[in-house]
């Protein structure tokens, strides 16, 4: 059941809409907690007893990180001012063993379940080159849907804990809401405790404003999944299962259909997703805006699936910043390097755990490590740029946010954009090694209009209405990239043309969506990350 099939949209969704309204408010979040465990089941089954053991292990630990700061707090007020100091930093210390082995402990889980397999099989393949006959033997484990989302949710709420960012929550009921909310269980976004968790549970009645925006945006994620996502996937499977046929501006045709079959999609989802919330009256974190405007790859990354940026953000780069390998790197450059170097060698400290997580976090393959490693470099090549960067602008007198610095800017992100995608999609790294090879072997335009095309399966009008939906989109992307509409969105504009937009896109799913006889569901990509 899948955010953008008719039983969720027709059937689930408006069944926990009105079960929610005709609860008393005091229980709407539980029926909002059973729905997520209900969703959750529906997809996963059994699998829910590691979403239910989760939030018992992340609420224990928050429970006990208070305990300890409550006792800390205690102690040092009764003791002589001279003693407060050391007693604080004994309960610190603690407290930081209590963070670290729940973290280490949900960690632990997510590897053995999505790992274990990845790590026996390269480790086997050391052992055999060594020489060696013992063999780690692979195991038959089944992922529960959305792990590494709440995971992450679960680790940055007991971190919060932990910097009294939020005061550990004694109400399991309210913290199980959080972990479970079923419009993100699968995608996310991933979502901070202080940023939805008190609006979950407040359980206010359904408003027709926040019903008909959140139905806006389901459509209008539904416009890209069906009309654009779902017509690149066959031409994007065609090539990539069969790489070995194809060269050339075919691969890069592939490479750059798969970028945004991955955008629509994953974005399309998220519209979907922040729709739902919406008509419950629950803001979720926006996940994407605009990335194919941005001028870097930094700047993408600040744009494109935004909330595991800014978690990985939060729990990693920060405190690794600010850690004590960085306070000695700083010590010895400062003396020994001087400040261009130094500060080069804490970008790189920083963002290296950052990115080789990034890449395993999407999946236990080479080519999600290498997608990893492939931003670490080119983030890591920015900042080593940066001085060249700002005396060329110095030099030319360039103003950076003219067109004429911009556009060329903006089309070298989507270079960089378009082949980190072919290793992400490739099915392993040998095949994204091969296939970023061979699209420099006979690189023939002409067979973007010749009909080769044609052959993966989709038709002219296809084409078209993928062309026409991008161009929707785009358009979309433009208005509100230089806020044309303001804040306030479609809701300026007058009646008769806002609903003759709305009307537009219904219309638009009907008729031009990917579906009915010879269809086949296209799952959703990071449904499985």
């Amino acid at each position: 059941m899948a955010y953008h099939t008719a039983v969720y949209l027709a059937l689930f969704l408006p069944l926990v809409l009105f079960s929610y309204q005709l609860a008393p408010k005091k229980i709407r979040w539980c029926v909002l907690l059973a729905a997520g465990y209900s969703f959750f089941w529906l997809i996963s089954k059994g699998l829910v007893a590691y979403l239910l053991g989760t939030t018992l292990f992340t609420h224990y630990i928050g429970i006990w990180l208070g305990w300890m700061k409550l006792r800390c707090r205690t102690e040092a007020e009764q003791a002589p001012k001279e003693d407060q100091a050391e007693i604080r930093k004994q309960y610190k210390r603690k407290e930081k063993w209590i963070l670290a082995g729940g973290i280490l402990a949900l960690v632990g889980v997510l590897a053995w379940l999505k790992y274990y397999n990845f790590f026996a099989k390269n480790l086997n393949a050391l052992m055999e080159i060594s020489g060696s006959t013992a063999l780690i033997p692979a195991k038959d484990l089944l992922l529960p849907i959305g792990i590494s989302f709440y995971t992450l949710q679960a680790i940055g709420y007991m971190a919060d804990v932990y910097w009294e960012k939020v005061p550990s929550e004694k109400n399991l009921g309210k913290l199980a809401l959080f972990l479970g909310f079923f419009p993100q269980i699968m995608e996310g976004p991933i979502s901070m405790y202080a940023q939805t968790a008190d609006v979950l549970w407040e359980g206010n009645s359904l408003k027709g404003e926040n019903l008909s925006k959140g139905s806006v945006r389901i459509l209008w994620g539904l416009f890209k999944k069906m009309i654009i996502a779902d017509r690149l996937y066959v031409l994007v499977r065609a090539v990539f299962d069969h790489y070995e046929n194809y060269n050339g501006i075919v691969i890069a045709a592939a490479a750059v259909a798969y970028t945004v079959q991955l955008y629509m999609e994953f974005s399309g989802c998220m519209d979907i997703v922040i729709g739902s919330g919406r008509m419950f009256g629950v803001t979720l974190p926006e996940n994407f805006n605009q990335p194919f405007a941005s001028r870097n790859a930094a700047e993408f990354w600040r744009r494109w699936h935004m909330t595991l940026g800014v978690w990985f953000k939060t729990y990693v780069f920060y405190p690794v910043s600010v850690s004590s390998v960085v306070k000695k790197w700083n010590k010895f450059g400062r003396k020994h390097l001087g400040k261009y170097l130094t500060k080069l060698g804490v970008s790189a400290i920083a963002l290296f755990p950052v990115w080789l997580l990034n890449g395993l976090w999407h999946g236990p393959q080479w080519n999600y490590i290498f997608y990893g490693m492939y931003y670490f470099v080119i983030l890591l090549g920015g900042v080593a740029l940066e001085p060249v960067r700002s005396k060329v602008l110095k030099l030319l007198h360039a103003d950076e946010h003219a067109l004429y610095w911009r556009i060329p800017q903006i089309l070298k992100t989507w270079v960089i954009i378009f082949a980190g995608e072919l290793f992400f999609r490739a099915n392993g790294l040998r095949a994204g090694l091969r296939m970023f090879e061979s699209m420099f072997r006979e690189f023939t335009p002409q067979k973007l209009w010749d009909g080769t095309f044609l052959g993966f399966g989709l038709d002219g009008a296809d084409y078209l209405a993928i062309g026409t939906g991008c161009l929707v989109v785009a358009c979309v992307g433009m208005i509100k990239e230089r806020k044309l509409l303001g804040e306030a969105g479609l809701q300026t504009l007058r009646t008769p043309v806002r609903w003759a937009l709305y009307y537009g896109l219904i219309f638009a799913v009907i008729i031009f969506g990917a579906y009915g006889v010879g269809y086949q569901q296209v799952d959703l990509i990071y449904a499985n990350f």
